[in-house]
């Protein structure tokens, strides 16, 4: 028995077989062989190895994430059975007696370097794949299993270094029971995700995949950050009780699912949820959601070889918008940079991604991205309460383009005699502190404001999020931090507008009372954190909690705020 201490990144206890989720060693020598039609045999055997666990995955992708997904893996499938690659392959074998995995390797790599140097993007495109297959076939000449978290068919707990926001999105909820990495922290995009899957999730252990072998049964304590390897029956019997306690807890939040939020002298708020997918609609209205504070539409462009079309992304806020029944719907444009990638727009490698052409400056400079999402949107806003937010936002000057062209799109589809809401609110994320500094210039001209704490604690504290050695910094109950945040809602209310948060804070306990006496208009968090934040704040006073907010600005440290907070909320 083992036991690992890490972030608590996603409440509930899980308890499962591992999966490690970590790239496999491929490497090899090159031999000489003494049986060439042998090794021949044993490369094709590969190959129908590789087709058959392809066919597989394009089946059930088919099926989970729909058919232009599963297209790519129709493209390994051509790939595969291309006798452009596998002849000289099997030639080579033959010609130079070498091994299948070297001459599978060495001609893959010349296809590569051949279709990276050509002009044609689509011909580019064609290496990806090319790497992609011969990896596959690789790993079944060395007899070594490649993870696919798509695949998975039993209850297990992922552990892997971290996971990207595309492998997330491939989780199964019903048969992944959690997950827990080497690093991250509560605002990394996996830890967000699997808010949103309401799985539970320990992040930021260090050495998760150094200490847990496929197959280790795993316990993932994420209401404390713990993550026990091989329990003993005993504590596997102790973590069943929590689990029933912790699940007894969620039903008595239930009981508040259709209640409005309101604080116990009254006042009402809006408790909302951050969702990626349509699919996240269930657990939003399961949770007792208000509306959707953050929707979040990169995940529409990623996981996939090329853009969504207009009427893809159409049939996504379309959904969303329908499924919220007039309920409001926040949409955030595009926010691709940082930690989250797009290979098919081939943007160059920045020394500091995060604060480089990202979100609305990727949009205002590749306009026909911008501007077929913004018509999408303009199309879905006759189907509900629709709201468009700009991420990113660093100057008034982004802010008018930005809504320049959304003008411009929608005289267009009016011409062409199609129709537009007129009630759609425009507003910004607040995630640069320069732009909360300037929120009283930035409210005469915005809807409204969406606080982004997860940005705007990093870049006020110079502190990378996902950075573990630094991770000290990152500490959203900051007095600089709260005093952004008051400059912003008092801003957007001397106005008459409405501020909200879609950062994790707003769904924080120890920040959810400093929030309701700051005066946030709207709070946007995981639709798993809606009731614990109902409950919560059916509990305070508003006129205390103003109190607290008007003390805890004026202190010095962080460990001073919450201190107070906790003597407040007892």
């Amino acid at each position: 028995m083992a036991f690992l201490n890490g972030i608590a990144a996603s409440n509930g206890i899980a308890i499962a077989k591992a999966y490690r989720l970590v790239e496999p060693d491929l490497s090899f020598d090159k031999t000489t062989i003494e049986n060439p039609s042998a090794e021949v045999e044993r490369f094709r055997n590969a190959i129908a190895k590789a087709k058959s666990e392809l066919e597989v995955i394009r089946d059930r992708a088919k099926v989970d994430l729909g058919p232009d997904k599963a297209a790519i893996f129709e493209a390994h499938l051509l790939v595969l059975s291309d006798p452009e690659l596998n002849s000289p392959i099997e030639d080579k074998i033959q010609a130079e007696k070498v091994n299948a995995e070297s001459a599978l390797k060495e001609t893959a790599d010349m296809f590569v370097m051949m279709f990276e140097q050509m002009d044609n993007e689509y011909m580019k495109e064609r290496a990806a794949d090319i790497r992609d297959v011969t990896k596959r076939v690789l790993a079944h000449l060395l007899g070594v299993q490649l993870p696919n978290p798509s695949m998975i068919a039993e209850e297990v707990i992922i552990v892997s270094e971290d996971l990207t926001p595309s492998d997330t999105a491939q989780l199964n909820r019903q048969f992944v029971k959690g997950f827990t990495t080497n690093i991250g922290g509560r605002t990394s995009h996996s830890a967000i995700m699997a808010r949103s899957l309401e799985i539970p999730a320990v992040v930021g252990t260090k050495s998760a995949t150094e200490e847990i072998n496929n197959g280790d049964l795993v316990i993932v304590d994420g209401l404390k950050g713990e993550v026990h390897i091989n329990p003993t029956p005993e504590l596997v019997a102790e973590y069943r009780n929590v689990h029933e306690q912790f699940e007894k807890q969620k039903a008595e939040w239930a009981k508040l699912i259709n209640e409005p939020s309101v604080s116990a002298d009254g006042h009402h708020v809006e408790l909302v949820a951050n969702i990626g997918t349509p699919k996240d609609l269930k657990g939003v209205i399961e949770n007792g959601g208000e509306g959707v504070g953050l929707y979040r539409t990169e995940f529409l462009y990623m996981g996939r070889d090329q853009m969504p079309s207009e009427e893809e992304q159409f049939e996504a806020y379309k959904a969303v918008l329908e499924g919220m029944a007039g309920k409001p719907v926040v949409v955030r444009t595009l926010d691709i940079g940082g930690d989250k990638e797009l290979p098919y727009l081939n943007l160059p490698k920045e020394m500091n991604p995060f604060l480089g052409f990202r979100a609305i400056r990727l949009c205002l400079e590749e306009q026909d991205i911008f501007r077929t999402q913004l018509r999408a949107l303009l199309r879905a806003s006759n189907y509900g309460n629709l709201k468009i937010m700009f991420p990113m936002i660093a100057t008034l000057g982004e802010f008018r383009d930005a809504k320049a062209i959304l003008e411009e799109e929608k005289q267009k589809l009016v011409a062409e005699g199609q129709t537009v809401s007129d009630h759609i609110e425009l507003g910004i994320m607040v995630e640069i502190p320069s732009t909360a500094v300037l929120a009283d210039q930035f409210a005469k001209e915005v809807d409204f404001f969406s606080i982004g704490t997860n940005d705007l604690i990093q870049y006020t504290m110079a502190a990378d999020r996902m950075n573990q050695r630094v991770s000290y910094l990152y500490q959203p109950y900051s007095p600089s931090i709260l005093r952004l945040v008051k400059m912003v809602i008092d801003a957007a209310h001397a106005e008459g507008k409405w501020a909200g948060m879609c950062g994790e804070m707003a769904g924080d306990e120890t920040a959810i009372p400093l929030l309701l006496g700051l005066g946030l208009d709207e709070f946007s968090m995981s639709a798993t954190s809606i009731l614990k934040a109902r409950s919560l704040i059916k509990n305070l006073k508003k006129s205390d909690m103003e109190k607290l907010a008007q003390e805890v600005i004026n202190m010095q440290t962080t460990d001073q705020v919450i201190a107070a907070v906790n003597a407040a909320v007892k």
